[in-house]
């Protein structure tokens, strides 16, 4: 076989190779979104590094962050490891299993007590709208998610699901006029700021909630207070803890 024929045979046996390298990928990727379909996208979980023991405070290097389809993440687990450090376990926990709120000393039996919080835990006071509803669902003690509008500053505005099944502690009047109103929120100054010019949140709150959150949402809500347009809290019913995953719209969407 001359030079030339080996040649042009390699350069079939490639363009053969990179064709089936590209129908198996494609196939791939078709199975990889039809298992996503049934399961859902792979999110992250909280999970214990080693034995944790019932009691005994819990260290960053004694958790592990794990990719789990969404299906089967139980509806309370622990999503940042920053939620878990510090806190100990009621029970103990094997290595490789789920850390959740429950696990943390969480459950239903601590949440009938609105006023206690947890190792871990902030009551964060919010300015926020729809305050009617919230107060018509339950009032202190009944969970809420809570719906965040950005600004349209750079580009369209969005309206997203920011956190889900949180703890309503306390429910005030006016977020802008009434008592426990933007100037003595987590916000401090920037809030009370943002109320006397209406713009941001406070500007557009018809009601003040206090939250108990983590340290880190508990930052996070107070910045969106500051800089949003609106932060709204939505009444889940009694016993509700499904997740509804990833939510958010557009300007452009609409």
């Amino acid at each position: 076989m001359s030079k030339s024929a080996r040649r042009r045979r390699a350069l079939l046996l490639l363009s053969l190779a990179l064709a089936c390298g590209g129908l198996a990928a494609s196939e791939v990727g078709g199975r990889v979104r039809e298992v996503e379909r049934r399961v859902g996208r792979p999110v992250p979980v909280v999970a214990a590094a080693r034995e944790l023991k019932a009691g005994k405070e819990i260290g960053r290097g004694d958790l592990v962050v794990r990719e789990v389809p969404e299906r089967f993440v139980p509806p309370d687990a622990v999503r940042g490891v920053e939620e878990a450090v510090g806190a100990a376990p009621s029970a103990r926990l094997a290595r490789g299993a789920y850390v959740t709120v429950g696990a943390l000393g969480g459950g239903e039996a601590d949440s009938s007590r609105p006023g206690v919080l947890r190792r871990g835990e902030r009551a964060v006071e919010v300015n926020v709208a729809g305050g009617s509803p919230l107060s018509e669902s339950g009032g202190p003690g009944s969970r809420v998610d809570v719906v965040i509008s950005t600004e349209p500053r750079n580009g369209s505005g969005r309206t997203f699901l920011a956190l889900e099944n949180v703890e309503l502690l306390a429910l005030g009047g006016s977020g802008s006029g009434g008592s426990g109103g933007a100037s003595s929120s987590s916000g401090g100054a920037g809030s009370g700021a943002a109320a006397d010019d209406g713009a941001g949140a406070a500007g557009r709150a018809s009601a003040t909630a206090t939250l108990r959150v983590t340290l880190r949402q508990a930052v996070y809500l107070t910045a969106a207070e500051n800089f949003a347009r609106e932060v709204r809290l939505l009444p889940r019913p009694g016993g509700d803890r499904r997740r509804a995953g990833r939510a958010a719209v557009s300007a452009e969407g609409l």
